[in-house]
């Protein structure tokens, strides 16, 4: 089936019509004191070779975000795929909600689930729910840093059938550097550990805003392993990717 197909222009549509600051998931820095109270992005690259080789890439990621109080409530979606030849290599669906409360002297807690679903990973589906405790590190203006901890739960379904429910041991960081008010480098590393493996993610991205709505992305996303099913692809998988960014 070519792609994109009716699901992927459906999640795309979706995405391009979900406002927010396309800030990180995991140890997000606490809004800016003149944030609005509703926000949004909307993240989107594609490519396509022909000739010799016939391959489609499709990355489409949006959020929302909006602020009541001391409570920042954010939800996230996104959706990857590779065709190679018609033979499709990668496809991810990923969606997620996020709960933030600002408590006194920078710190806060948060709570968030996650629901993925990585077509050769070995699982059909994850959910997952953690909440703990957060702080951030380094305000700026020039650098911003954050870490959080806490615990979770994680109900793996498994694509040859079965199931497993974990207790989960989380933490993550989320580093910020403005080289200038256009340009921004973000690093963000998680890690959830369960007594089967544990499973790191990393994101290192390049922004930057071409005026007061737009901005060019480069990404690097890493996500690892230790012990996947024995039919995973592969323990780790990367995605460099060059995107348009659109907020508001």
């Amino acid at each position: 089936m070519p792609l994109p197909s009716c699901r992927w222009w459906l999640l795309v549509t979706c995405l391009m019509a979900s406002p927010s600051h396309a800030e990180l998931f995991y140890a997000p820095p606490a809004p800016d004191e003149n944030a609005p109270n509703f926000s949004g992005s909307a993240e989107l690259g594609y490519t396509k070779l022909t000739g010799n080789t016939n391959t489609q890439t499709l990355l489409a990621k949006g959020r929302l975000t909006w602020l009541t109080g001391r409570y920042t409530h954010t939800f996230r979606a996104e959706t990857r795929s590779v065709q190679d030849n018609d033979n499709t290599t990668s496809e991810r669906y990923l969606v997620g909600a996020r709960e933030r409360y600002e408590l006194a002297d920078d710190n806060y807690l948060f709570g968030f689930a996650r629901w993925e679903r990585d077509r050769f990973s070995g699982y059909d589906s994850q959910f997952t729910t953690i909440a703990g405790y957060g702080r951030q590190i380094l305000v700026g203006p020039t650098h911003t840093l954050s870490a959080e901890v806490g615990p979770g739960y994680r109900h793996d379904a498994y694509a040859e059938g079965g199931s497993d429910d974990l207790a989960l041991a989380y933490s993550a960081l989320d580093y910020t550097y403005n080289f200038s008010d256009d340009i921004a480098f973000d690093q963000e590393l998680s890690a959830e550990a369960t007594h089967i493996s544990v499973t790191t993610r990393s994101l290192s991205t390049i922004t930057s805003q071409l005026n007061s709505h737009l901005a060019l992305r480069v990404s690097y996303d890493v996500k690892s392993n230790t012990h996947p099913p024995p039919d995973a692809e592969a323990r780790t998988d990367t995605t460099t990717s060059v995107s348009i960014l659109y907020s508001w």
